[in-house]
């Protein structure tokens, strides 16, 4: 059954269909939310941004318009809102590198601990560089890199051409690039 087909029997009064839809969306939202979330000390908010979501996307079916839009590209457009809310309430969180460490797992005894701290300080740097993004930027990264969403999926869920999506992602590699250039790029080292 298509979205559509389970779309029309909600609105048709079957509000126990939804459930399929959670169940096809579910874990793609969940994994969207969470990697917009990293690095925000709000990870564990996570799952409930995820239900607000399924909430919102049910109580606002009956404005979902098919012509206008996939049931995916507007149920990702209310998970970002979603979390873009969310941080805006807690936006008097300032994130710190030190309390990081805190989740990142210790490295195993043979390794050697220089190389490990270097190791969880350039994650934590590429973690902080993408939250540096501007959010559309930000968003079309992650649904890339970390979801493995090809251009036109990426378009789709976000409301945006092809050509956009190129250009979103190039412009956020750029800036990721230049945040992290006094890090990578050392003089005197050669790789």
């Amino acid at each position: 059954m298509t979205d559509s087909q389970i779309i029309r029997e909600i609105k048709e009064g079957n509000i126990d269909s939804y459930a399929e839809l959670m169940t096809r969306y579910q874990r793609k939202v969940l994994s969207f939310i969470h990697h917009m979330l990293k690095n925000t000390q709000l990870e564990l908010l996570a799952e409930d941004l995820c239900a607000d979501t399924f909430y919102k996307a049910f109580r606002s079916l009956h404005t979902f318009r098919e012509a206008e839009a996939s049931f995916s590209t507007w149920l990702y457009t209310i998970a970002r809102n979603t979390v873009l809310s969310e941080l805006r309430k807690q936006r008097s969180i300032q994130v710190s590198l030190d309390e990081d460490y805190s989740i990142v797992p210790e490295a195993p005894s043979e390794v050697v601990p220089e190389n490990a701290l270097l190791r969880n300080e350039k994650v934590l740097l590429v973690r902080q560089a993408i939250n540096n993004l501007p959010e559309k930027q930000r968003s079309a990264l992650i649904l890339r890199e970390y979801d493995q969403l090809d251009y036109q999926e990426i378009a789709q869920k976000l409301g945006q051409t092809v050509s956009s999506v190129k250009s979103l992602l190039f412009r956020a590699r750029a800036s990721i690039k230049v945040q992290l250039e006094g890090y990578v790029s050392e003089p005197g080292l050669k790789g």
